[in-house]
């Protein structure tokens, strides 16, 4: 019996379904018992608990052969991160609690980086896990290909992505979700001791221009990227709703200057989806 948490979203989606299709049982741990019924239905465990109940997450994680872990996102955070502490520290309380032979948590590329950015947040979750007698593995894949569900209405319509990713002829390291939910399955069922650090990305690397041209691709007529300038960001950001943006931007930024990168690529893993067949899916569920 394998837990598994962000279970209705994508990435904890696609480990569910990986490991029930290995023919294993899987105990899905959901905030709301009505977003369990489609798992329990798939002949899965339910298990309700919220990121923050110690009792709960506890009972969720008893007994199983291995634990997923993946904190909510949230992309507007306080400064200092305290809500991601506090998830983070009921977490390892709940697997010190449990005892189970082995987590794998959902991390992230830039984790572990120099200034605080969005991605940090997981490096609070890494701490605090890895400080654990329980084997923990940190899966860190890269920028999901998926983000590119925002442009999908502007490359049909309009024949225009915005990029926040620059220059345009830089390449980005991604990774489809779908391959980051196998990863983890995979690793779920592997054994080890101690600490590991897996690093995640797709097939090849692509520019925010072949991004816009696998939508022409798709489309049937002309797409072409049109970088956001850097310096509008902030603005752009907070008339958005955000408090806090500067996180966000120093994402970006990592990710533009080259600082935010696999910390061993000689032992990077490749997943097996294209870009091509994410925005195939992305325009159909449109």
């Amino acid at each position: 019996m394998y837990a598994v948490t962000g279970i209705t979203g994508q990435v904890g989606g696609a480990t569910g379904r990986t490991l029930l299709n290995a023919g294993l049982s899987v105990r899905a741990v959901v905030r709301d018992a009505p977003k369990g019924a489609p798992w329990k239905q798939r002949g899965c465990e339910v298990a309700v608990a919220d990121m923050n109940d110690v009792p709960a997450l506890s009972a969720a994680f008893t007994g199983t052969s291995g634990v997923f872990v993946m904190i909510p996102a949230n992309y507007d955070p306080e400064p200092g991160f305290p809500e991601i502490r506090a998830v983070s520290a009921a977490l390892a309380s709940a697997v010190r609690a449990a005892k189970p032979p082995k987590v794998v948590v959902l991390s992230s590329i830039g984790a572990v980086g120099m200034k605080p950015t969005l991605l940090s947040q997981l490096g609070v979750v890494e701490q605090a896990l890895g400080d654990l007698a329980t084997p923990a593995c940190f899966l860190r894949p890269c920028w999901f290909m998926e983000n590119s569900t925002w442009d999908v209405e502007s490359a049909r319509d309009r024949g225009v992505i915005s990029s926040f990713l620059q220059p345009l002829d830089k390449t980005v390291p991604m990774v489809a979700t779908a391959d980051v939910g196998r990863a983890a399955a995979e690793l779920l069922q592997e054994t080890w001791t101690g600490k590991r650090i897996i690093e995640l990305e797709g097939p090849v690397r692509v520019t925010p221009n072949e991004v816009a041209a696998t939508f022409a691709e798709l489309f049937g007529h002309p797409v072409r990227a049109e970088a956001v300038p850097r310096q509008t960001w902030e603005q752009l950001f907070r008339s958005q709703g955000m408090k806090h943006p500067e996180p966000r931007i120093q994402m970006l930024d990592g990710y533009n200057q080259g600082w935010i990168e696999f910390e061993q690529l000689e032992t990077v893993r490749k997943g097996q989806i294209a870009l091509k067949e994410v925005l195939k899916g992305l325009i159909g569920a449109k």
